[in-house]
C-alpha cells in the first residue's frame, strides 16, 4: 500500500511541479545557453529501480568532459560560475521533475547510482535497488555539504568509495525499512529548510 501511496504522491506532484517551476527552469536554460553554450542540459545513464537503467537530466554545470569521474568536489575547476550558484542551490536538479514525472524517480529516495555502483551492491545492501531513486532522501540530506567534504581530502574519489558511500548505503537502507507519506514529507521539509536528519 505505501508503495502505491508513493506513487500517486510523485505522479501528482510531479506533474505540478514541473508546470510550476517551467518559467525557473526556461530562464536557467537560457542562462546556461549564454553564458556556456550547447548542450544546456546534461544526461547521464543511471541505475533505478530494479537495476533498470534511465536517463537522469540536470541542468548543465560544468565545462565539457568525457564525464568519467563521478566525483565533484567543490572547488574542481570544471564547474562554470552559473553552474557553481545552480549547484550551491540544488538548482541544477529541477530537470529531475521530468524523471518524476514519468515514472524513473521519486521525489524522496536514495539517489540513482552510476550502474557501475548499482551492480556492486551485494545481499542485503541491494534491498536499495527495490526503490525508485530519489531527488532527495535522507543520505542526500546528511550529505548536503559533500562537495565541500571532498574539497578538503586527499583524494576525493577514494574518500567517497571509502567513507561517503558505505554510509550512504546503510542511511538508505533505513529509508527503505521506515518509508511512508509522512516520512517522505518530513523529508521534503528538511530538504527546503536544508536540515540533517538526525534520526538516520
Amino acid at each position: 500500500m505505501r508503495q502505491i501511496t508513493k506513487y500517486i504522491f510523485d505522479r501528482f506532484f510531479g506533474l505540478t511541479g514541473t508546470l510550476i517551476s517551467l518559467p525557473l527552469i526556461g530562464v536557467i536554460a537560457l542562462v546556461i545557453l549564454v553564458r556556456s553554450g550547447l548542450p544546456v542540459f546534461f544526461r547521464q545513464k543511471r541505475a533505478g529501480k530494479d537495476s533498470r537503467i534511465f536517463i537522469l537530466y540536470k541542468f548543465r554545470t560544468m565545462q565539457l568532459n568525457d564525464g568519467k569521474n563521478t566525483v565533484t568536489a567543490r572547488n574542481d575547476s570544471r564547474i562554470t560560475r552559473e553552474g557553481a550558484f545552480l549547484r550551491k542551490w540544488k538548482m541544477d536538479e529541477l530537470p529531475e521533475l521530468f524523471n518524476v514525472l514519468i515514472g524513473d524517480m521519486s521525489f524522496v529516495g536514495p539517489r540513482p547510482d552510476m550502474p557501475e555502483y548499482a551492480e556492486n551492491l551485494e545481499g542485503e545492501d541491494r534491498k536499495i535497488l527495490s526503490l525508485r531513486p530519489g531527488i532527495t532522501g535522507p543520505a542526500t540530506l546528511k550529505y548536503l555539504d559533500e562537495e565541500e567534504i571532498l574539497a578538503n581530502v586527499p583524494d576525493p574519489i577514494e574518500y567517497n568509495d571509502r567513507v561517503i558511500y558505505p554510509d550512504k548505503v546503510r542511511i538508505n537502507l533505513k529509508y527503505a525499512d521506515r518509508y511512508s507519506l509522512p516520512e517522505d514529507l518530513k523529508m521534503i521539509y528538511y530538504t527546503i529548510i536544508r536540515k540533517k536528519p538526525d534520526e538516520y
